[in-house]
């Protein structure tokens, strides 16, 4: 063998080992209690790790859906396996699901503890879970369960923008984003070996996302439906045009970044269709578009 065919050799065995990042959608849901649609909740899995962005209600059940237990296929998704999350904000349709994730993986033999990264308060919110539960992990602890005394702990980063977490697998970027009066509200940016990844977070139009999320492999973004939003009140409309993205402006975000795929979950329907909300995005967007299920998987 020749040197360039062995140096051929050695780039495509190197590639081939690099597991490709793949985008779980968990919960794409509101505050409405659409039973087919959890909480705002995801998951990037990369080399055999998962992190979770946002942990809104059924998370848990969610991704234990797709774990082997309980007929999937990602070992990463056994919930003792769950042991990173970053937070966007601390809205209770994106955090309710926190006390289920301190607890359930532990319950069933984490051994490390949670570690949580998110906007200031997250670490109250975790600190105040644990003292609510104190009993039962108190019983658990010291009574005849088999347990341990980490897994239902801890470890909590309040973030600001800039990079907030690193390792052999992924760089996360935080960003605030245009969450009306709510401040310390953040979009991720995820770099893998081989995927951007950018979350808008709850925002509305925002020119620093535009930015941030440029040539992005994946956006994964928040909607409501144009049509649907003439029809509320004004007092509803002056609300979510401040803290939220109709279908048309989503549009106008995804032309300028030119993500390769355009996600849209966390969806305000509001009685009208899938096909409605394609419609208007399409008025200023031609590229890819998914609208969210929960459990797609997404390359």
């Amino acid at each position: 063998m020749n040197y360039k065919n062995y140096l051929f050799l050695l780039i495509f065995l190197s590639l081939s080992l690099i597991s490709e990042t793949k985008l779980i959608i968990l919960g794409s849901g509101t505050p409405n209690p659409n039973p087919e649609r959890s909480g705002s909740a995801y998951a990037i899995v990369t080399n055999g790790q998962a992190y979770l962005v946002d942990f809104g209600p059924g998370v848990v059940r969610r991704a234990s859906a797709l774990s082997p237990s309980w007929g999937g296929k990602f070992q990463e998704m056994e919930i003792e396996n769950l042991q990173y999350a970053f937070l966007t904000h601390l809205h209770s349709d994106h955090s309710a699901g926190l006390s289920d994730l301190i607890l359930s993986p532990w319950v069933l033999g984490r051994e490390n503890s949670l570690k949580l990264f998110g906007p200031r308060g997250l670490k109250n919110m975790a600190r105040n879970i644990t003292k609510a539960y104190k009993e039962d992990i108190d019983y658990r602890i010291n009574g005849s369960q088999p347990s341990n005394s980490e897994g239902f702990k801890t470890s909590v980063t309040e973030i600001s923008e800039g990079i907030i977490f690193e390792d052999e697998n992924v760089s996360v970027e935080a960003f605030l984003n245009n969450h009306g009066g709510f401040k310390n509200s953040f979009g991720f940016i995820f770099r893998t070996q081989d995927k951007k990844i950018v979350f808008s977070g709850d925002t509305a139009y925002s020119e620093k996302l535009i930015e941030l999320s440029s040539k992005a492999d994946i956006l994964v973004h928040e909607v409501y439906s144009e049509k649907g939003f003439l029809e509320k009140t004004t007092d509803w409309q002056i609300y979510h045009k401040a803290h939220h993205t109709s279908a048309i402006d989503v549009g106008k975000i995804a032309k300028l970044s030119q993500p390769k795929k355009l996600i849209l979950s966390h969806i305000l329907f509001w009685g009208n269709t899938e096909f409605s909300i394609i419609k208007e995005v399409r008025q200023n967007y031609d590229g890819e578009v998914v609208i969210a299920e929960d459990l797609m998987v997404i390359d």
